[in-house]
């Protein structure tokens, strides 16, 4: 076996990349990053009847996304069709397979007699001694040992040890002549010289007889890690009931690939008390066999609560790149770049998403008319005066600096004797149409004299247009 570590991720493309299946090529990622390894990606899509190139795009754009690059790869099971033919050609001209001809009609109720006996359902070997060919119908079946023990250590779970009576006579070759799961995933870890298989313990049960077919194939045995599952709050398996599960849907929410790393991460495994990593620093610190043995629990809040971390320490010129896609989605001009960072440095603080950066900061992106409610409260008439004296200050300053709108709202507030709060929330509800937002003087600057301007000058109207006498 060789001596440098390689480990794989292996999905089937039937589907979205899940998260539980993004944590396992994580875990993969990073011993192979930790002991300067090799990481392998390779793409199981055997089953033509489920595997499509959508899902195989999306797999890799999600793993792309999360930065979990690989070395080698993405090999393709379905170009590698001869290989794992030749391999049970050899077993079957070994005598360590053999071809049956039993109906799935026929095992159906065999299984239902044994399990009426009370004995286990498993493949009765009715054609292991028949000396068959190939024929219509027909499969290919491993002939699994009699008797003896299987055993492994798990590098998570520990020693592991299976009775080989209990194990079947596993199919090799279908009736349509595809290979396996059981077949090709010996056989490509093998060929592919990959050193630890680190995976789901959904697969513990396969392990048993995979490692007996790489003993019949004379294949070097290597190293298991299984994962413990990833559960919903209700200790059931995750799934779309538990929120989302697809790795791309979270970008789509405007989470950063750097928040689901570092939360999928610390799913079972740990390093002392610390919740938040860099890359770097999980290369460093991550090993395999920290991985603790239970299943883990997915928390949203948990995960929102570190995407928040990103958000506000985040370099806010990356960040405002990925916002173009989050205004397209609400129907917004795309502002220029220098003005999203701006944006980003507003409303960060109080945004835990790219999505609700948008959502949050709508009115950056397009004036919102205040609702009325808000007008009768805050566009009161006897603030018709101060207020036209701060548009007139406004016009005559540059409100691009924050300093200047300072100062010239400082000097008509000591004018006029007036409290900031006066004023405060009536220019808030005008520039933002909402009464929470970031701060004034933050906004004013950012917003610009052609769009803030306009926005309190319409305030100013209404409120002259009440003080006026009704005729």
């Amino acid at each position: 076996m060789t001596t440098q570590v390689r480990t794989r991720f292996a999905p089937s493309p039937t589907g979205y990349l899940h998260i539980g299946g993004a944590r396992t090529a994580l875990f993969a990622w990073l011993y192979a990053r930790h002991l300067n390894g090799t990481f392998i990606l390779r793409v199981e899509d055997t089953d033509a009847q489920r595997s499509t190139e959508e899902s195989t795009l999306q797999i890799l754009d999600a793993m792309q996304w999360l930065g979990l690059d690989w070395d080698e790869g993405p090999f393709y099971q379905s170009e590698r069709l001869g290989i794992y033919r030749s391999y049970v050609q050899k077993l079957l001209d070994e005598g360590k397979a053999y071809w049956c001809e039993c109906t799935p009609e026929e095992l159906e109720e065999r299984r239902k007699l044994a399990l009426e006996k009370g004995e286990k359902p498993k493949y009765d070997q009715a054609c292991r001694n028949k000396g068959l060919g190939p024929g219509p119908g027909r499969v290919v079946r491993f002939a699994m040992p009699f008797s003896g023990t299987t055993s492994f250590d798990d590098m998570i779970k520990g020693r592991i040890s299976v009775d080989n009576g209990e194990l079947d006579d596993l199919i090799l070759i279908r009736s349509d002549g595809m290979p396996t799961y059981n077949l090709t995933v010996v056989i490509d870890d093998a060929t592919m010289n990959i050193t630890h298989v680190i995976r789901g313990d959904d697969h513990v049960n396969n392990t048993p007889r995979q490692i007996q077919l790489y003993a019949a194939l004379g294949f070097d045995i290597p190293l298991f890690a299984h994962v413990p599952m990833i559960l919903g709050a209700d200790k059931t398996r995750l799934s779309k009931r538990h929120g989302a599960t697809s790795v791309m849907a979270y970008k789509e929410m405007g989470y950063l690939p750097e928040a689901l790393v570092n939360y999928l991460v610390r799913l079972s495994w740990s390093h002392g008390d610390q919740e938040i990593f860099t890359r770097e620093e999980l290369i460093e610190y991550f090993d395999i066999h920290d991985v603790g043995k239970s299943a883990a629990v997915f928390n949203p809040e948990k995960l929102l609560w570190l995407n928040h971390h990103y958000i506000m320490t985040g370099d806010p010129d990356r960040l405002a790149e990925l916002l173009p896609d989050f205004i397209k989605a609400k129907g917004y001009e795309i502002p220029d770049h220098a003005y999203l960072r701006q944006v980003v440095l507003d409303v960060r603080e109080r945004t835990k998403t790219l999505e609700e950066i948008v959502e949050f900061g709508d009115f950056y992106f397009a004036e919102k008319e205040p609702p009325e409610e808000l007008k009768e409260t805050f566009f009161k008439p006897e603030l018709a005066g101060i207020f036209r004296a701060l548009v007139e200050k406004f016009e005559r300053i540059d409100l691009s600096q924050k300093a200047q709108i300072e100062e010239a709202v400082k000097g008509l507030l000591d004018e006029t004797g007036l409290k900031f709060k006066v004023l405060a929330q009536p220019m808030r509800v005008a520039l933002t149409g909402k009464t929470v937002s970031p701060g004034i003087f933050e906004i004013i600057s950012t917003l610009g004299k052609n769009r803030a301007l306009p926005r309190l000058k319409k305030a100013l109207d209404y409120m002259e247009a009440k003080s006026r006498p009704r005729e």
